[in-house]
């Protein structure tokens, strides 16, 4: 996302972590990749023409307003992530966050806070 933040809010970024290199999982909240590459999403056709970085840069359109032919799939996406919510409640104690890192991140790249579970 580093190649198109002009179209967002520079206080969206103020204390964002950014590589422009590569993905580096260290500067990831729990420090772990919990992600697979681009080049695997597009392998799969799984990323919506409209937005090239994947299901980030659609959330981020549609936090400003947009609408487009990809909500309904996206949201049903967002909602599928429930499941990791579920395994750390059953799996993890009050905001044990060294508890299940990678389900964690992968919560946060999808706009849930996990830290407050």
């Amino acid at each position: 996302m580093t190649d198109c933040r002009k179209e967002f809010p520079a206080s969206w970024f103020k204390k964002a972590k950014l590589c422009h290199e590569f993905h580096d999982p260290k500067l990831n909240f729990f420090g772990v990749n919990a992600s697979k590459p681009l080049s695997y999403w597009k392998k799969k056709g799984w990323i919506y023409f409209e937005d090239p970085r994947g299901w980030f840069q659609w959330y981020c359109r549609y936090y400003m307003g947009r609408r487009c032919d990809d909500d309904e799939r996206q949201i049903k996406r967002w909602k599928a992530m429930n499941r990791h919510i579920a395994q750390i409640r059953k799996n993890c104690g009050k905001k044990e966050l060294t508890c299940r890192p990678r389900q964690r991140q992968a919560l946060l790249h999808w706009a849930y806070d996990s830290r407050k579970i």
